[in-house]
């Protein structure tokens, strides 16, 4: 059986999105004081370093990127620590996050459950004001009450199609396409 590629975001359209999300980032929080970026491994690290970029070119002050590998904290994964608790691998949320506002970002929105995960993994670091969402697809199919707070686009699938993001610093080029 062939399976169809529809490409739905390509490397132009990817920049204008991220670019608006930073100023949709900036607007909301009237600035980017006490702001934190937090990308979900492995693009939304890349994702979160490029939106740091148009962030401080924009507002012309560094906001700090933490990463967050929630392999561990998933729902849907068995291994767990000896003592019975979650291992998380890689934490480095970039500053504190007590009183912070800080923005989880990762490459597409589906189920709710690595977003869920992230909170969990966040909440474990710190107690932060107010935590939001930024993806860059959001693909509906939603299992848990979450909702992205900065949307680059939304691409409604069925369950059979799956989206696949590329990004030049991992896939080298930067693409989203739906496959069927």
């Amino acid at each position: 059986m062939s399976t169809q590629t529809t490409t739905v975001m390509d490397e132009q359209m990817m920049k204008r999105a991220l670019t608006r999300i930073a100023h949709e980032i900036i607007e909301r929080n009237k600035g980017v004081e006490d702001c934190v970026l937090v990308g979900i491994k492995t693009r939304g690290i890349y994702l979160a370093n490029r939106l740091k970029e148009r962030i401080e070119a924009i507002e012309g002050v560094m906001i700090p990127v933490g990463e967050l590998d929630i392999t561990m904290y998933r729902d849907d994964l068995k291994a767990k620590h000896e003592s019975g608790e979650p291992v998380v691998n890689d934490v480095d949320l970039g500053a504190a996050i007590d009183g912070q506002k800080v923005i989880v970002i990762d490459d597409v929105l589906y189920t709710g459950r690595t977003v869920r995960a992230a909170m969990d993994a966040i909440m474990d670091y710190g107690r932060p004001n107010q935590i939001q969402l930024a993806v860059l697809i959001d693909r509906g199919h939603r299992e848990l009450p979450i909702r992205a707070d900065f949307v680059g686009k939304n691409i409604p699938t069925s369950s059979q199609e799956q989206i696949k993001v590329e990004l030049t610093e991992v896939d080298s080029q930067d693409l989203v396409t739906i496959h069927k």
